[in-house]
């Protein structure tokens, strides 16, 4: 008796999260998985249109160039990211005077709204009166605004600030992996004769593998679903410079909201988020499949 009446515990306690996810998770993937083979635009009655709306995808430009600009952005953000949140989190591993408020400090972009910070650096990239350009043209490094928001700069300006933004979460993590590491090694090496760089290259970033795969796995799907400080910052614009999959689907979904001139097309929208669903999760498992084999060389 005393079992079942755990068993049953158990199971309410679970069951407001279930619902939820029930709710708010699965019906939006089933309903979204149906009207990928219909034509509906957000009103009257759907009408069946068999592969329609996937055959439109494979001609549609716009939507491979947000494929291939994802790629650019999430190579960007990792590569950009990943590095600096390494290198401070093990200079703020060490005996480090006011460690504790430079973790505080460099990891509080991570609770900030995305909206927010992007509207931030918003102000400071403005083409005109931004903060960036005032203090360029103030020292003579430039002699004109330069347009980041507007030109060939749009790219490397929103994967600046979407790395911005992922550095203080990379961070904590690598610090929970450094902190793992036992001490005795590092002293070890110390007194065997192994100055810092040495220590990092041979003991640290090998003895960090798994925390380092886990880090990267997370990092690179969130870089790949990422869009709203885009969204924010350029709007996928110069002329799609900086479109992006998810953000494409946005549009297409939500096409008030972003201000954008597109009709509201749901049907084509869930083929198009099915398919960037199944690009992320292909890459995915490609990225599993690398890392076991190399920890199987290795």
């Amino acid at each position: 008796m005393k079992k079942w009446r755990t068993i049953t515990e158990s199971y309410l306690f679970i069951l407001p999260s279930f619902f939820l996810k029930l709710v708010f998770g699965i019906y939006p993937i089933i309903w979204a998985l149906r009207f990928m083979f219909y034509d509906y635009k957000g009103y009257g009655v759907p009408e069946f249109s068999g592969l329609a709306n996937f055959e439109r995808l494979v001609k549609d430009e716009i939507f491979w160039k947000s494929v291939w600009n994802t790629f650019i952005y999430a190579g960007g953000k990792v590569l950009l990211s990943i590095p600096i949140a390494l290198i401070l989190a093990v200079i703020l591993n060490g005996k480090l005077r006011g460690r504790q408020l430079l973790r505080g400090i460099y990891f509080m972009p991570t609770v900030i709204s995305t909206a927010v910070m992007s509207v931030v650096f918003y102000i400071i990239f403005n083409s005109y009166n931004g903060m960036l350009n005032q203090l360029l043209l103030k020292i003579g490094v430039v002699s004109e605004p330069i347009e980041w928001l507007g030109s060939k700069y749009a790219m490397l300006t929103a994967i600046i600030v979407a790395a911005w933004g992922a550095i203080g979460n990379n961070m904590l993590l690598f610090l929970a992996g450094l902190q793992g590491i036992p001490n005795e090694v590092q002293e070890s090496a110390s007194i065997d004769g192994a100055n810092s760089i040495q220590r990092f290259c041979y003991i640290t970033v090998p003895m960090l593998g798994p925390v380092l795969q886990v880090i990267m796995m997370l990092a690179i799907i969130g870089a790949l679903k990422g869009y709203e400080s885009i969204m924010v910052l350029t709007g996928g614009g110069p002329a799609g410079a900086t479109e992006v999959m998810y953000l494409y689907l946005y549009k297409l979904l939500f096409p008030v909201s972003t201000g954008e001139s597109v009709p509201q097309d749901i049907g084509y929208g869930s083929a198009v988020g099915f398919v960037a669903a199944l690009i992320v999760g292909l890459i995915t498992a490609l990225y599993f499949y690398l890392t076991r084999r190399m920890s199987r060389i290795f």
